[in-house]
């Protein structure tokens, strides 16, 4: 948006001195420079409440070491998996 030149402020200016008349005119002045240093006011408050504080400490209930510190991985059998026989029971009858 572009901001507006002199010329532009001037008419802006001689608009507001006819429709207010010149003994309103610093009234309105005032009251929008103490709205604006209002607005600016509220809105750094807006901003220093929204910045989150950013602390690297962990939090009381949070653990920092391994739920079982010590555990050992289970041991490895080198033998051979035990063999199950089939019994006779489990195998369908062959058609001769």
């Amino acid at each position: 948006m572009p901001t507006p030149g002199p010329l532009e402020l001037v008419i802006i200016l001689v608009i507001a001195l006819l429709i207010l008349g010149p003994g309103k005119l610093p009234d309105v002045g005032a009251a929008l420079g103490k709205s604006i240093r209002e607005f600016r006011k509220a809105s750094s408050d807006v901003q220093d409440a929204v910045k989150v504080n950013v602390d690297t400490t962990p939090l009381p209930n949070t653990p920092t070491t391994p739920a079982v510190p010590n555990a050992t991985p289970p041991a490895t059998v080198d033998a051979a998996p035990p063999v199950v026989a089939a019994s006779t029971a489990d195998q369908s009858p062959v058609a001769k």
